[in-house]
């Protein structure tokens, strides 16, 4: 009997999920909750949110779920490992107590400093006016960060004072995310990358080196977004930068989660940043990264389902090898996004791409509706909508490749970035 899988989430990096999934051969039945348009044609979809742990687990227990894997910060930080392994579900991400990593910028940062890993100097703030007076104080630019979630749009870089008294007031006063603290830290300079690992207590396993572009618009310009598209791999990062990020930050890490008694399973993300002074973290994450699931896992050769196992079971690792070939993947996105936007606006060009062999699409933020004529459409539905990605034999040829994919397809109220990967072409 083939195994019952339900990944729980709905956007673009639950469709890679989804769609490593379907690649395995162990795998019979995958349900996604919730699921979107795309994801609906190799999964299951269930009218479930993602924010919705009890009926979830409910859901796994009715269907007899053999492992279930967790796309979301959300999710984890609401819990949800602990509540399925205590009703005796198999389930693949990390406890409440170790996504604190990335649900509290503060302890990610006392973690650093406590186990000897690099990053910027920071400071803590609840105060608004003891957070003022330290920015007055400071050079700029400098970097601000909400304590808490914020879907990756809690971090500002103000380049002056005025900027930055603006922008503590909309975190500590206003509570534009929530109730929180604010970690002020020094601005560094260099590429970023991210390092996703996974991860079983003190055990690391790295994959394949990934960048994302977070800014809204061509040459890194605009807003900060969740990302607006990635690339891998990196010819940037060399041999011994690789090995620096994975035995002075990543191992580290993980061995402090183990010593301060929240050991971390599931996939660990460094967003690191390779500075003149060596590479530092800007941040963890306890997830999959969004967009770089979209880019990295099309190149996993493995069977992900065994990894996720040996992770969940704290069994033998089975071999994990990665696709010579390279990614590199767009993001299209509503008009407006970051800021508001409308949705509903009916995409057309999807199904051209479908025996495309160089091409993946993902649906980020996509749904089905049925029209009048009796068809079903596929509309916008979020910010981030569609992730269009080119495979090739080397990042010129995967750019090519995604750019002629994205072209064939149509919608009123999306754009898209053509320079991704602007740095390395």
């Amino acid at each position: 009997m083939g195994k019952k899988v339900l990944v729980v989430g709905g956007g673009g990096r639950c469709h890679a999920i989804v769609d490593a999934l379907s690649r395995s051969p162990q795998v019979s039945k995958i349900y996604c909750a919730p699921g979107n348009a795309g994801i609906a044609a190799q999964a299951e979809c269930v009218p479930l949110k993602d924010t919705q742990v009890e009926e979830l687990k409910k859901f796994a227990l009715d269907n007899s779920i053999d492992l279930t894997v967790v796309g979301p910060e959300a999710s984890l930080a609401l819990g949800i490992v602990d509540e399925f392994e205590a009703a005796g579900l198999r389930i693949f991400g990390p406890s409440k107590s170790a996504a604190t990593i990335e649900s509290s910028k503060d302890f990610a940062k006392r973690l650093m400093a406590k186990y000897g890993i690099p990053t910027a100097a920071y400071e803590t703030f609840e105060d608004y006016a003891a957070a003022v007076e330290y920015v007055r104080g400071h050079s700029f630019p400098v970097v601000l960060k909400y304590d808490g979630l914020a879907a990756g749009k809690g971090v500002v870089i103000p380049e002056t004072f005025e900027e930055a008294e603006s922008v503590l007031k909309d975190m500590l006063l206003d509570d534009k995310f929530g109730k929180g603290k604010v970690v002020i830290e020094d601005f560094l300079t260099g590429p970023e990358f991210s390092l996703m690992c996974f991860v079983d207590g003190t055990r690391v396993w790295p994959m394949a080196l990934s960048q994302d572009h977070k800014r809204a618009y061509e040459g890194d310009k605009g807003p900060n977004t969740g990302g607006m598209g990635a690339y891998s791999p990196l010819p940037f990062i060399t041999d011994e930068d690789l090995s620096y990020s994975i035995e002075k930050i990543m191992k580290p890490a993980a061995a402090g989660m183990v010593a301060e008694g929240c050991p971390f399973k599931g996939v660990l993300y460094g967003g690191l940043m390779k500075t003149p002074d060596g590479v530092k973290v800007i941040e963890f994450n306890c997830r999959f990264g969004d967009p770089e699931t979209e880019v990295v896992l099309p190149r996993l050769e493995s069977d992900i389902y065994a990894i996720f196992s040996a992770v969940a079971d704290g069994t033998e690792m089975p071999e994990i090898k990665w696709s010579e070939k390279a990614t590199i993947g767009f993001v299209m996105a509503s008009k407006g996004y970051p800021g508001h936007y409308d949705k509903g606006f009916e995409i057309t060009g999807l199904d051209a791409l479908e025996s495309c062999e160089n091409v993946r699409v993902y649906h980020m933020g996509t749904a089905s509706v049925h029209s009048s004529e009796g068809q079903d459409k596929v509309v916008t539905s979020g910010g981030r909508v569609l992730m269009v990605v080119g495979f090739g034999a080397d990042l010129h040829d995967a750019h090519a490749n995604a750019l002629a994919a994205v072209e064939q397809i149509h919608c009123d109220n999306l754009f898209y970035r053509r320079d991704i990967g602007w740095r390395v072409l």
